[in-house]
């Protein structure tokens, strides 16, 4: 049944093509079968919605081509948690007016590519939410997004690249392309991190660390005796097991509990415009 697989709502448009005349829709509407739940957008049998057919509801009422979006497309395809009371929903062209509850954003008709279903619920690709997302959102919201979707293997690198040149120039434009510069680029290997490391040092005019050294019986990336810090220099392969991570955890409080600071870097906070001036300030800063 329509419905069932539209999570209990249906359009008058569907039910007036599946052959319900008009009389026959609004008799139904008044035994009580069919409930309102936007103008021409019903359940059927009841009036209480699931989150998914809210989702539902909401791009049925705006029409044909009407897609969920933005926060709520990231809530869909699990990159994100929001507490936003309204569903965003983007419609190409002038589309319908508002509608209570419902975020409409008019955009051009968006590309065949940007188009996908969640649920069976019309929302935009992985790649045009992560696009979208970049131009409303905060960037440590944006990379926890990002990791997200990397982590639930859904970062298709051709899309982001392809949404990232059909939306040049649109707000967001620059935070995007530093996340998806960090996305296509493959992982560092450690010499090629240690290497990255070194360049900012010295462009930054700091002293040269102790490279591999052995404090307090491990081998660690950088040492700078006169302050006590050490810098660890991470690349994704290195924690892609529990046991990996948690052996370096173990190893940062051996070391934070002799008198020594532990600050931990990847590949992405390395080539932040603030890198350097925050290593500078953390060498200042004296040893307890």
């Amino acid at each position: 049944m329509l419905a069932a697989r539209q999570h209990g709502v249906v359009s008058r448009g569907q039910l007036l093509a599946l052959g319900y005349g008009p009389d026959a829709v609004r008799y139904r509407a008044r035994q009580g079968r069919l409930h309102r739940v936007h103008t021409g957008v019903y359940a059927v049998g009841h009036g209480r919605l699931s989150a998914r057919g809210r989702y539902m509801t909401a791009a049925l009422t705006c029409g044909d081509g009407a897609l969920v979006s933005i926060h709520s497309a990231a809530v869909l395809h699990g990159f994100l948690d929001s507490a936003r009371a309204l569903i965003d929903v983007t419609v190409g062209g002038p589309g319908p007016r508002a509608r209570k509850g419902i975020a409409i954003h008019r955009r051009q008709s968006p590309h065949p590519d940007d188009r996908v279903t969640v649920d069976g619920i019309p929302v935009t690709s992985a790649a045009r939410t992560l696009r979208d997302l970049a131009a409303v959102v905060p960037a440590r919201r944006l990379e926890r997004a990002f990791e997200e979707a990397e982590r639930l293997r859904v970062l298709d690198l051709g899309a982001l690249e392809a949404v990232a040149a059909r939306r040049r120039g649109k707000r967001g434009a620059t935070a995007f392309a530093l996340l998806l510069g960090t996305a296509i680029e493959p992982d560092l290997t450690r010499s090629e991190l240690e290497r990255r490391f070194l360049e900012l040092c010295r462009a930054a005019g700091l002293p040269r660390p102790s490279i591999n050294a052995v404090v307090e019986g491990t081998e660690v990336d950088f040492h700078w005796a006169e302050s006590g810090l050490v810098v660890e220099v991470d690349g994704f392969e290195n924690h892609r097991t529990r046991a990996a991570f948690e052996r370096d955890r173990e190893r940062d409080m051996r070391l934070q509990l002799a008198g020594y600071r532990v600050v931990r870097l990847t590949a992405l906070s390395l080539r932040r415009p603030e890198a350097p001036a925050r290593l500078g300030r953390l060498l200042a800063r004296q040893p307890v």
